[in-house]
């Protein structure tokens, strides 16, 4: 799946598309082997990706499984200069300690808040408190399945 869609983005980027990310979410299986890091050098330099052109993404119960095991494994994927973002925010655990301890470059607000917040006070409360919570740490903030274009302009 990784070189396939590593491939794929290149593939895109030789053909004039523009430098694009193309984003993998790990499951907790996948993340916790021991040997991703290589596997991921290893495709990066196979299919010539640029690593800031990769983005994992990693839902906060696999990150918090074993949270210091987690923060030495992003860190070692960091060093590649792939990108790191915590997918589903708000639907797991949801600590903010976690924004704080893990080295992440965006954070994905899970869509059932993005979903009638132009309408729902309590969502538009919640995505405007982490939209303006991530910018302050300065961690990209990406609203996931923005459907209409009411959510769009919100």
């Amino acid at each position: 799946m990784l070189r396939t869609a590593c491939q794929q983005a290149k593939t895109w980027q030789d053909n004039n598309c523009g430098e694009l990310q193309v984003a993998i979410n790990f499951s907790a299986r996948q993340f916790s082997q021991p040997t991703l890091h290589d596997t991921v050098a290893q495709v990066l330099a196979e299919t010539e990706l640029e690593p800031q052109c990769l983005d994992l993404e990693l839902t906060e119960s696999t990150l918090v499984e074993n949270t210091d095991a987690a923060i030495s494994t992003l860190n070692t994927l960091r060093e590649l200069g792939v990108r790191i973002s915590i997918d589903n925010f708000g639907t797991g655990y949801s600590s903010l300690i976690y924004l704080q301890r893990f080295p992440i470059d965006a954070l994905k607000i899970d869509r059932s808040f993005i979903q009638n917040a132009a309408n729902n006070s309590k969502n538009a409360a919640i995505a405007i408190a982490v939209i303006q919570m991530t910018h302050q740490l300065q961690i990209q903030v990406i609203a996931e399945g923005v459907e209409t274009l009411e959510e769009l302009n919100f």
